[in-house]
């Protein structure tokens, strides 16, 4: 299991999610809390590639030893890209949550929500 840290070049959503925007196109995963909580996961549910995401809605489920719980998407746009090895290793995501444990890739379709997350100070300070 991954150490606890919080990147300070990633976007955070109170629901404990995260977003890297390159350009129009963010990669989301959840945050090492929200893997923490979770326990050691065994099941990761994507949507399909083109499915529309709304900010602030669910989008995928992640099943753990523990439960299945919703991940919340910090932004809208639309899914380009869901990462391929969870669907045979979803406990990457435990392993590294900001790097090969990332869930998908979205197309934005509303820059301005960026504006809205939380940058890693901010967020540390919500899990206090």
């Amino acid at each position: 299991m991954a150490d606890a840290s919080y990147p300070d070049d990633l976007r955070y959503h109170a629901e404990h999610d995260w977003a890297r925007v390159d350009g129009e196109v963010a990669t989301l995963g959840i945050t090492w809390y929200a893997q923490d909580s979770l326990g050691e996961v065994v099941f990761f549910d994507p949507p399909a590639v083109g499915t529309t995401i709304a900010k602030d809605e669910p989008y995928a489920e992640v099943e753990s030893v523990k439960a299945v719980s919703d991940v919340v998407a910090p932004v809208s746009g639309e899914i380009v890209e869901v990462n391929p090895a969870l669907g045979d290793a979803p406990e990457t995501i435990n392993d590294d949550p900001y790097g090969d444990g990332w869930m998908v890739k979205v197309r934005l379709s509303d820059v301005s929500e960026l504006d809205t997350l939380l940058d890693a100070a901010a967020y540390r300070e919500i899990l206090d």
